[in-house]
């Protein structure tokens, strides 16, 4: 099937251009020798015999004002055959004696020719980024991806069986130069990664990591998102947000899911990291989209019981601190700056009021998991600043 490069648009801007260097009217004839752009509008749809008979042939077709005479549609005049990507396309004329226009002819075809290849290269990065704006799309909302992605996978040349990620840049206030060069970037120097805007100052990317034995290789990962960020500053470069890894078919539906609930998170907590990775804060970020039911009430029972006889908030955030240094009494009590008997003091104090063993296993994970569920909450004297437990 014929592509057809030669449309409308194209043959308007072939006949201005022409127009603005050539002191002589242009035609631009279509593949049926209909004039689809002329520097005369009135001839516009009108069939050109001229241009039929260069078609037929595909050779240069020169009319004199006698021979003209005998054509239909035609006036003096030299028309050119005009080819593209081994398609014969259209027709392009030059209105005059063919005396006076002959020295103009080759230069005006060459010049038609590359506003051709440029309008469909346009077209072409059009197309490409609509396939990969629908991609990303199908990927991210869909579990599992629909069938007919095959052939936009094939098309893209895009490798769906390499691991990937979902992450989030978010952007402070960028201006329309600094865009066009962070998707410059993305298109010319990372072609493997899909990028679209889902809002003015937020992009979403699937991009491909690396593997080292089997597991994410987070070191390349970081050098990666650095360079992102050498390209984003510009455009007022905030901080971007990775979801998990997870392979099979729905593995980046499930990564989109992760990015966003990390990123619903660390602005609910006020995160101030620049990279910031889902698995660092799996709980937290698995915890933050509970809606509010009486299963949150139940498990937030023991932290308010203990927020609610702790008016200074030291309680809190010493268990802050020691589930953080994953219940590391003398690391606690180092980044505490207290004496490891203080510590214990402090613990007794926690289950005085819990009512619970500081060392019983299902106790503490009821506590710390009402301390995630109300993380966002005001503590007194706001003392609750500190990063959240990793969990790998």
């Amino acid at each position: 099937m014929k592509k057809q490069y030669l449309k409308d648009y194209t043959a308007r801007q072939i006949v201005q251009r022409a127009m603005s260097i050539i002191p002589y009217s242009v035609n631009v004839m279509d593949e049926h020798g209909i004039i689809i752009a002329s520097g005369e509008p009135s001839r516009i749809h009108q069939r050109h015999e001229g241009a039929i008979l260069a078609l037929k042939d595909n050779r240069v077709v020169e009319i004199d004002s006698a021979t003209a005479i005998t054509l239909k549609g035609v006036r003096p005049g030299i028309n050119l055959p005009i080819s593209f990507h081994g398609q014969l396309i259209g027709v392009l004329g030059i209105t005059g004696e063919p005396d006076e226009v002959r020295a103009y002819a080759e230069l005006v075809k060459m010049a038609s020719e590359l506003v051709i290849e440029h309008m469909a290269l346009i077209e072409q990065k059009e197309w490409d980024k609509r396939y990969r704006e629908e991609l990303i799309h199908q990927l991210i909302m869909r579990e599992p991806p629909a069938e007919r992605l095959h052939s936009m996978v094939s098309y893209l040349g895009i490798d769906l069986q390499q691991p990937m990620v979902v992450a989030i840049i978010e952007l402070r206030q960028p201006d329309r130069e600094a865009l066009r060069n962070l998707m410059d970037y993305f298109e010319n120097r990372a072609r493997d990664h899909l990028v679209t805007f889902t809002d003015f100052n937020e992009l979403i990317i699937i991009k491909p990591i690396t593997m080292k034995g089997g597991r994410w290789d987070l070191g390349q990962e970081m050098k990666d998102l650095q360079c992102f960020k050498s390209w984003a500053s510009s455009s007022g470069f905030s901080r971007i947000i990775v979801g998990g890894h997870f392979p099979g078919e729905s593995g980046l539906h499930r990564s989109w899911q992760t990015a966003r609930a990390t990123q619903a998170m660390v602005k609910r907590q006020k995160v101030k990291d620049q990279y910031v990775f889902y698995h660092d804060y799996a709980l937290p970020a698995l915890l933050s989209d509970v809606a509010e039911s009486w299963q949150v009430q139940e498990l937030s029972r023991l932290w308010l019981q203990l927020v609610n006889h702790d008016s200074k908030g030291v309680l809190q955030q010493t268990l802050r601190a020691w589930f953080e240094h994953n219940c590391d009494l003398s690391q606690t009590a180092k980044a505490l700056h207290i004496h490891v008997n203080t510590l214990r003091y402090r613990l007794q104090r926690c289950e005085d009021i819990t009512h619970i063993k500081i060392n019983d296993m299902k106790s503490v994970l009821w506590l710390f998991i009402g301390m995630e569920l109300q993380r966002d909450a005001v503590d007194s004297h706001n003392l609750s600043a500190k990063r959240p437990t990793k969990v790998r």
